[in-house]
């Protein structure tokens, strides 16, 4: 499931199929597709701290790749550029909330983020934000997210409270 490339007052929005990868310097840098080979290069290599697969049929991929990319630290001037390149906006993030099935209210002046399981603040996870990206940050920061270039869990899979391939779950 996806949900449209579509930037506050409907104009398509497209990205190209690339990966960008976070350096450890904080650069998030982009490369072309190649092949499924570039993988072993991002995920050998001592300077990439995480890489993600951006896919032009499916703009969460982008929603998801910015939200993990500015917890691991990315470099904020960049994260704003790619924002306001790929129509990462309120509007916009309604349809990822809708798509990984969140919970927006207002909370005071802040936004808050939570997920369909939420009980309480004592007891869920939340995010708040001045915006719906600050808040899904904060609530990926909140879901303890950490970058793992293999096997790990992405933000959408802790959300959808899946466990990373290949793992066994102790009993």
């Amino acid at each position: 499931m996806s949900f449209p490339n579509v930037k506050g007052g409907g104009e398509v929005r497209e990205i190209e199929k690339c990966y960008y990868y976070l350096h450890t310097n904080g650069d998030l840098i982009h490369k072309n597709y190649l092949d499924n080979e570039q993988v072993s290069d991002f995920r050998e290599s001592g300077f990439v701290k995480m890489f993600w697969l951006i896919d032009i049929t499916d703009r969460s991929t982008a929603w998801g790749m910015l939200i993990e990319a500015e917890v691991c630290g990315a470099n904020e001037e960049r994260l704003k550029e790619l924002k306001e390149k790929w129509g990462i906006t309120d509007a916009d993030g309604k349809h990822y909330l809708d798509y990984l099935g969140l919970k927006l209210s207002q909370d005071g002046n802040q936004l808050c983020v939570t997920t369909k399981n939420f009980v309480n603040l004592q007891e869920s996870p939340a995010g708040f934000g001045s915006n719906i990206f600050e808040a899904l940050v904060a609530l990926c920061r909140n879901l303890n997210y950490r970058p793992q270039k293999m096997w790990g869990n992405s933000f959408e899979d802790l959300i959808r409270n899946k466990q990373p391939p290949h793992t066994d779950k102790e009993e």
